[in-house]
């Protein structure tokens, strides 16, 4: 099988890693492949577990995948093919075969949006709702599609001297076939016999904190559209320092295409954090403003006055149980009077006939 002995010289590690996992009728199955698939596989599946609890359906996490799948694979591809175009120009064919790679995750990122917005249209689900529950899934599926490139032996970066660099005779050749074209296009000097950095390991593991972070986040979020901003925003600072390092960037003369990109984006959706955010407490504010003037804000401040009566009564009886008690003293002496008077009823009586005579 086509395989290639991947070393890390620093940890004393070394092992052959086979680009092809097994063979039907011929044909080659390659391990690129093979983790694409599980990548979308594994998203549909924890999002029809997590659907319910955002009061969508299971068929339509099915629905959506069955067209932004494909949508993704093709805008993938042609986003590569374009900015590629010199591997493709004399061999047009090739532009077919997805077997070897060659799949930029930007133009997967825009077909995967495009056939969700249609999705939700048609299945009349609010895009945004939409966007918000399934955008943390691309961060998954984008983690482990990057283990594809570890396959293919490709996504790698400068050398370095960390322990965890990499060498393997297919990134030998290819830095010996390019360094020159690396040097004028980028001013990057690289040494094919040195370690160089596992670009798509980090890459990898970003993807996994921001899909940590966003899942954390989508149970707080504060307005529609906050969860899709927020991956534009980790995901591309992420991207930006990343693809730096890399070496078989896309290119645009001496500008990394996907770095470029980046930057854009942070930009772009921090500013629009901000309006939506602001839009969204306009509308709470003029949400109060209305309920303030409705029906409904009269029987609040009618039941408010009800119950500052039932306080003030409260509060007069209140007074007057307190006067009461200290007229209570007083009784005893009354009571004794009229007991005196009681037991001397016959002295009463003879004065009253001295005074008639």
């Amino acid at each position: 099988m086509d395989s290639t002995l991947l070393r890390f010289p620093e940890l004393g590690w070394s092992f052959d890693v086979p680009r092809v996992a097994f063979n039907i009728f011929g044909k080659p199955i390659y391990w690129y492949g093979i983790i694409i698939a599980a990548a979308f596989l594994i998203c549909v599946l924890w999002a029809m577990k997590d659907s319910t609890k955002y009061d969508l359906v299971p068929d339509t996490i099915i629905d959506l995948m069955l067209f932004a799948a494909p949508a993704a694979i093709i805008c993938a591809r042609i986003y590569y093919v374009i900015f590629s175009w010199s591997e493709y120009s004399d061999n047009l064919i090739d532009i077919l075969n997805l077997r070897k790679g060659g799949l930029a995750v930007y133009g997967g990122i825009i077909g995967a949006i495009v056939a969700a917005y249609f999705v939700a249209r048609y299945k009349r689900i609010p895009t945004m709702k939409l966007f918000d529950f399934a955008i943390p899934y691309v961060a998954l599926g984008q983690a482990i599609g990057r283990w594809g490139n570890f396959f293919n032996q490709e996504a790698f970066g400068t050398n370095t001297t960390l322990p965890w660099g990499m060498t393997s005779p297919t990134i030998n050749a290819y830095l010996t076939n390019k360094a020159a074209s690396i040097q004028e296009t980028v001013g990057i000097t690289v040494n094919p016999e040195l370690p160089v950095h596992p670009t798509f390991l980090y890459e990898s593991l970003w993807n996994i904190a921001v899909f940590a972070f966003l899942m954390w986040m989508r149970k707080r979020k504060k307005f529609s559209g906050e969860i899709f901003c927020l991956y534009f925003i980790t995901y591309s600072i992420g991207r930006a320092f990343i693809e730096g390092l890399r070496t078989d960037s896309l290119m645009f003369g001496n500008l990394r295409i996907s770095q470029f990109l980046s930057i854009i984006l942070v930009i772009v959706f921090v500013i629009l954090v901000v309006v939506l955010r602001n839009k969204a407490k306009n509308a709470v504010d003029q949400e109060e403003v209305e309920v303030g003037q409705s029906a409904y804000a009269k029987v609040l401040k009618y039941m408010e006055e009800e119950q500052e009566v039932e306080t003030n009564e409260h509060s007069s009886q209140k007074m007057q149980e307190s006067d009461s008690t200290q007229e209570i003293p007083q009784e005893p002496a009354e009571r004794g009077n009229q007991q005196e008077s009681s037991e001397n009823p016959q002295e009463e009586d003879n004065n009253k006939l001295s005074d008639s005579q």
